[in-house]
């Protein structure tokens, strides 16, 4: 009896400590390329509890004395619990752990390896068991691990069954137009606009959310696709070489888009080389009646020697070479006024969005180019960019009574960035950045830093950096092109920052752009 009371005490524990690790992993893509590893191996403060290690040594000791100590070791269990989720709760989540199939399996594992030293417990001595109990709890991020390791096999037929589903889906829509749009960044904003575009005439689907690897493919034929649909519009990432291939082979697009390529999952990827031969994976997969859109102002879209002989539109802004250019952009809070020139019509269209920057400039000139080659008039591409819809976390305004902010929080990159800036300094007001700098950029991940920090120096009337070992690159590139630090707030969590921005009570009209919001897994603690 004593030995289940003592087993149920630790129960809340191991189970906040899982919930934890399971987030990590997920985040991690369940170590697909040794990411939770990798992960682990960088971040030991956030894998092992140290505090534990006292209980550890107790319950060793305890072996001798023989349940001297179990109720010290119990309550210790109680008081990490209670300490430990009031700490989770605080912590700043992104994105929270998601209880899909596969994380629930998980959780079976996990209670049985936790189960069989109870199981056994009458082969050795109470003593034993609770020590066991408490290096296992210890060792948390390894159970959760090997929890992993065990379940592949059943992973492995989860995922051909669903995928064999979704192929044999595909084949009875063999009449539906099939887009891929891949790039370093910009993937999600093209899809969507994309989708807004064509939507004026076609039933255009796209993959929801993020979906943009193999499972999430495979989800969105399973559950969203229907027989309806005229076009399905299928985003892909990848953070390695080989991996749009592997999309490409289950989807079979017909045309293809390459928003951008850059240095983004540089530490993955391994060279900027590998990025873009990873990208063009994409558009060496199409056929050869099929229809590629690359930006012709992007070098590393116009050196690459493609191996296909499909037809190949270009846009551009700065290239007047292209196919299918922007001009005379005009840009305010309201969105952007520009011309849009194609190399068969003699007079240029005026276009409006609601979007903001560049960027979204290039996304909005593929899903023209693409509408034009499937015959749709210029009012109904006027329409349909007029109708496109801010997006999430991408340069979307919100207006708030004392200031504005323009959130451009998700996953930011060295184009991106500098080019939110470059949005921000057309505002008329106060400028203010909070940001946590730019990761997943291999060893030029603190030159990069620096040089956002250096261009930051030039817009921003107040710059708040969230976790001050991630940020210092920021900083000393702040530093070195003469800004004032006493204009410079650095914080770990970023709900202070609009402590910060509400205490200065701006008597003139702010903007403040959230550039980059870092995933859980690299988030600073207080």
């Amino acid at each position: 009896m004593i030995l289940i009371i003592s087993a149920v005490v630790t129960i809340p524990y191991i189970y906040v400590i899982t919930k934890h690790n399971l987030h990590m992993l997920q985040q991690n893509f369940y170590n697909e390329n040794n990411r939770y590893i990798k992960w682990g191996m960088k971040n030991t403060d956030k894998v092992f509890m140290y505090f534990e290690i006292p209980i550890i040594l107790i319950t060793f000791f305890n072996i001798f004395l023989q349940k001297e100590f179990l109720c010290l070791i119990n309550l210790l269990y109680i008081t990490l619990f209670y300490f430990v989720y009031e700490g989770l709760k605080r912590e700043q989540v992104k994105i929270p752990l998601k209880v899909t199939s596969r994380v629930k399996r998980l959780s079976v594992t996990i209670f049985i390896l936790y189960l069989i030293p109870l199981i056994l417990a009458n082969a050795f001595d109470f003593g034993i068991f609770m020590f066991i109990y408490s290096v296992m709890i210890f060792i948390n991020y390894f159970v959760v691990y090997i929890s992993n390791i065990i379940n592949i096999p059943i992973e492995k037929y989860v995922f051909h069954y669903y995928k064999s589903k979704a192929v044999k889906k595909l084949k009875l829509m063999n009449n539906m137009e099939v887009i891929g749009i891949t790039g370093s960044y910009g993937k999600t904003s093209s899809k969507n606009i994309l989708k807004d575009i064509l939507s004026v005439k076609f039933n255009a689907l796209a993959t929801p959310h993020n979906y943009n690897t193999q499972y999430g493919l495979i989800l969105t034929i399973n559950n969203y696709l229907d027989k309806f649909n005229d076009v399905f519009i299928a985003e892909m990432g990848a953070f390695k070489r080989g991996r749009i291939k592997l999309l490409c082979d289950l989807v079979k697009p017909k045309y293809g888009i390459i928003t951008t390529i850059g240095k983004a999952h540089l530490d993955t990827f391994g060279s900027v080389s590998n990025i873009q031969k990873g990208k063009f994976e994409l558009i060496e997969s199409l056929p050869s009646d099929g229809v590629a859109i690359l930006n012709k102002d992007d070098e590393l879209q116009c050196s690459y020697e493609l191996k296909n002989d499909c037809q190949v539109i270009w846009i551009g802004i700065d290239n007047k070479k292209a196919d299918i250019y922007a001009s005379d952009i005009k840009m305010n809070r309201d969105g952007m006024n520009f011309l849009v020139h194609f190399k068969n019509k003699k007079k240029p269209v005026k276009f409006h969005t609601k979007l903001l920057g560049k960027p979204n400039i290039y996304n909005i000139l593929a899903g023209i180019a693409f509408g034009n080659y499937l015959k749709m008039t210029d009012k109904e591409l006027q329409l349909g960019v007029e109708k496109i819809k801010p997006i999430e976390h991408r340069l979307e305004l919100k207006k708030l009574p004392n200031y504005t902010i323009i959130d451009d929080a998700y996953n930011s990159n060295p184009v991106g960035a500098n080019m939110a800036l470059d949005v921000l300094n057309l505002m008329d007001g106060i400028k203010v950045v909070v940001t946590p700098g730019m990761i997943e950029l291999g060893e030029e991940q603190d030159t990069l830093n620096k040089e956002f920090g250096e261009h930051i120096s030039k817009v921003a009337d107040l710059v708040i950096l969230v976790g001050e070992k991630q940020t210092k690159p920021i900083y000393n590139g702040l530093i070195e092109s003469g800004y004032n630090p006493k204009k410079i707030k650095v914080i770990n969590n970023v709900k202070d920052a609009f402590k910060i921005i509400d205490d200065k009570n701006f008597k003139k009209e702010a903007y403040i752009l959230l550039e980059n919001d870092l995933p859980d897994i690299f988030n600073e603690k207080e």
